[in-house]
């Protein structure tokens, strides 16, 4: 068995990212040992796991309670976030005590938000159970929950003390699963680690494979681009003139508009799969990349199944909803746009004419 990797988010708090499999003995060392109380916080289809957690830190002494939330982004809601608050007020949580996420990236984001949250801010340990999770919500301190305007609208910066990526988790999660989180890995790829997409390219089946090494190898690649990144801005300034953790946003932009139109029943990876293609075609149209580099984006992403591209005929909307976007500034879209392989940056304001373009290329 692979030894577990130790990754060091080095930010004004440092916390560690433990990555392998048969994890969950480490769980007790990443909680605060004047935790007297925890919460265990998991999504409904993960009811064995989370119980299972529940009675191994009660079995260690802590008084342990269970949170269960609805499965997906149905959870992150007001009303899920004060059902959670009224569980920790009954059970007396004080500010040493400890929030536990468990589940994909929508439980981690609540997990955090609560945890951020509840007295100004409590600590949280994060368990994601999907590679979305793992390579993207579950590090880097962003917690939210959505509004009917928008996704991820409400939140605060608030980083864990510690976050257990146990691959053998993946196990059971379906295919479709794997691709979505595999969107953010590919991601990090174009805009910090091209030897992920050398990976991917070189057998695309090994990496949709939970139990191959591959999958672990650009798990851990997609972990350390994006530790690096917010070890250097963790709250999205950009403040040394960089592009810092906007960088992250590749993609994201359109495809939180496509979640919003779908009424987040589409995957997460799988609207930021099509955002990037859009991206990238928003670059080739300003001459920014070449067509080439356009390409890459379409056979990386179609190599594991992800989509491509989207319906026609629903630009007005789609153009609406990213006004929304958090990125955007006053009535200025801001885009992520590459001006080459690995070197993002940002495209404030693009020209309406070169907008609607770049989405008849991936809409046809």
């Amino acid at each position: 068995m692979a030894e577990t990797t130790r990754i060091n988010v080095d930010t004004d708090a440092p916390y560690e990212v433990l990555l392998g499999t048969g994890l969950s003995g480490e769980l007790p060392g990443l909680i605060p040992e004047d935790a007297v109380r925890a919460a265990v916080l998991y999504p409904a289809s993960l009811r064995a796991l989370g119980e299972a957690i529940r009675a191994t830190l009660a079995a260690g002494g802590r008084e342990a309670h269970a949170i269960e939330i609805p499965d997906g982004e149905a959870a992150k809601t007001s009303d899920v976030a004060a059902f959670c608050w009224s569980v920790l007020g009954k059970g007396g949580f004080t500010r040493s005590d400890v929030v536990i996420g468990v589940g994909g990236g929508a439980a981690t984001d609540l997990a955090g938000f609560v945890a951020a949250t509840w007295l100004r801010g409590v600590r949280h340990v994060l368990i994601p159970t999907t590679v979305l999770g793992m390579v993207d919500a579950a590090v880097g301190g962003k917690t939210a929950i959505d509004t009917a305007e928008g996704k991820n609208l409400v939140g605060a910066f608030h980083e864990p003390v510690g976050v257990l990526c146990d691959l053998s988790l993946l196990s059971t999660l379906p295919v479709n699963e794997v691709r979505s989180g595999l969107a953010e890995v590919v991601k990090c790829g174009f805009i910090a680690d091209p030897e992920i997409l050398d990976r991917i390219e070189a057998d695309p089946a090994a990496v949709l494979d939970v139990r191959s090494e591959v999958l672990r190898d650009v798990v851990e690649r997609g972990i350390r681009v994006k530790a690096s990144v917010v070890a250097t801005d963790l709250t999205e300034t950009g403040a040394d003139g960089t592009i810092g953790r906007e960088a992250l946003n590749y993609g994201h932009t359109l495809g939180h508009a496509i979640e919003r139109y779908e009424s987040y029943a589409f995957r997460h990876g799988a609207a930021v799969s099509i955002g990037m293609v859009y991206a990238a075609e928003l670059a080739r149209l300003d001459g920014r990349i070449d067509a080439d580099l356009a390409r890459r984006h379409r056979s990386v992403l179609g190599s594991l199944g992800l989509p491509t591209g989207y319906r026609p005929g629903v630009w007005d909307e789609l153009a609406a909803g990213m006004r929304l976007d958090k990125k955007s500034r006053g009535s200025q879209l801001r885009f992520v746009v590459l001006d080459g392989l690995a070197q993002p940056v940002i495209f404030p304001g693009p020209d309406e004419g070169l907008l609607t373009a770049a989405y008849a290329e991936i809409s046809g």
